[in-house]
């Protein structure tokens, strides 16, 4: 059974910052495209941030844009989300996301829809206080 983990969140400061981490269980991503999306109480889910596998294409959500970096370290198997000047909208439960449909071709691809993906974490809540 494929899992991913998220770790890093908390309770924060407006302002303040967060490193998000993702380590799939059970079996390497290091050819997986991967995304961060988030769901504020009430709301859907929303894309956050994509990085193909071939860590060479990323893309943000506009309103994350400029103060979220998205990177990935195959070698330890590990995908970060840092969030920078954090907002208070930014409060939500992160989920980090793997596909499993790419090959070498599709290797710079990237992908921002909750469907384009294959496995899931629980997600780890962040509360950004005012």
């Amino acid at each position: 059974q494929v899992q991913l983990v998220e770790s890093g969140g908390g309770l924060v400061q407006a302002g303040a910052s967060l490193r998000l981490s993702c380590t799939p269980s059970g079996r390497t991503f290091s050819t997986h495209a991967m995304g961060w999306f988030r769901q504020a109480p009430g709301k859907e889910h929303e894309f956050v941030a994509a990085i193909s596998w071939s860590g060479d294409s990323i893309y943000y959500a506009d309103s994350v844009l400029g103060r979220f970096t998205i990177s990935r370290d195959n070698a330890k198997n590990t995908v970060y989300l840092q969030m920078n000047s954090l907002k208070p909208e930014d409060t939500a439960v992160y989920y980090c996301a793997a596909r499993d449909r790419d090959t070498y071709r599709t290797r710079d691809y990237y992908y921002t829809r909750r469907d384009e993906y294959d496995y899931w974490g629980q997600g780890t809540q962040v509360t950004v206080s005012s």
